[in-house]
């Protein structure tokens, strides 16, 4: 009986320490929770105030999810500013396939001011079969230019001798703009560049004379041409 009180005591702080302990966690967990709260608050008032409404428990939703709530939101903002209704489930499921979003929109809103006619599914179809869609439609507008050989390659020119044995060097520009219908399976601008290197051999390695070539130079563009250059490429 001496010892009683001792234990009382004992059995006491053991109490308090497990009532600390859990008042500790709980503090914890509320700090974490006012701090997803006010990150999500921000992105809450901005779609409100863009008129991109995205609700709050969406948000907290894309983050179990593991899906980036800022790239979401931001990307639905910039979409309905444009004048694009995308919805918010339309750019979390492609944000789940592993596609770029913000590229995705951009190049619509490129695509819708320049009246091209572009769909989400068919610009998502085009990002996740791992072409740049915004460079695509961009291309569209904008024809690029292909230079032949790539100098980028370390190649300057085309060599090709003519009948007479004399080696001549060439090298070709290209004027190319993107077929977006044909994105998906047609070639790149690797096959434009072999066509018209190829081309380029074949019309010098053809010529009786070296000076036939280069008083007509446009048989090397018609030889090209002639074996249909944009032929299964995304270009035209």
């Amino acid at each position: 009986m001496l010892f009683e009180p001792n234990h009382l005591l004992a059995s006491g702080n053991v109490a308090n320490v497990i009532l600390l302990g859990i008042l500790v966690i709980l503090g914890i967990a509320v700090l974490v929770f006012i701090l997803i709260i006010a990150s999500f608050f921000k992105l809450w008032l901005q779609a409100k105030l863009s008129r991109a409404d995205v609700k709050f428990s969406e948000l907290i939703g894309m983050w179990l999810r593991k899906v980036e709530p800022r790239t979401i939101v931001l990307s639905r903002i910039t979409a309905v500013q444009a004048g694009l209704d995308i919805s918010q489930r339309d750019l979390e499921s492609h944000y789940l396939a592993g596609g770029r979003v913000r590229n995705v929109v951009s190049a619509l809103i490129a695509a819708n001011r320049a009246n091209i006619d572009l769909s989400w599914k068919t610009a998502t179809a085009i990002d996740l079969a791992g072409r740049d869609i915004l460079d695509a439609v961009q291309t569209s507008v904008n024809p690029k230019v292909i230079d032949c050989p790539d100098p980028r390659k370390g190649k300057e020119t085309v060599d090709a001798v003519a009948q007479d044995g004399i080696q001549l060097k060439a090298k070709a520009r290209v004027t190319v703009r993107a077929n977006i219908d044909r994105l998906i399976g047609g070639a790149t601008e690797e096959t434009i560049i072999a066509r018209v290197g190829e081309g380029i051999v074949t019309t010098i390695g053809s010529a009786l004379t070296h000076k036939s070539v280069l008083e007509n130079p446009d048989n090397i563009s018609k030889s090209v041409l002639a074996k249909g250059l944009d032929a299964g490429t995304a270009f035209e």
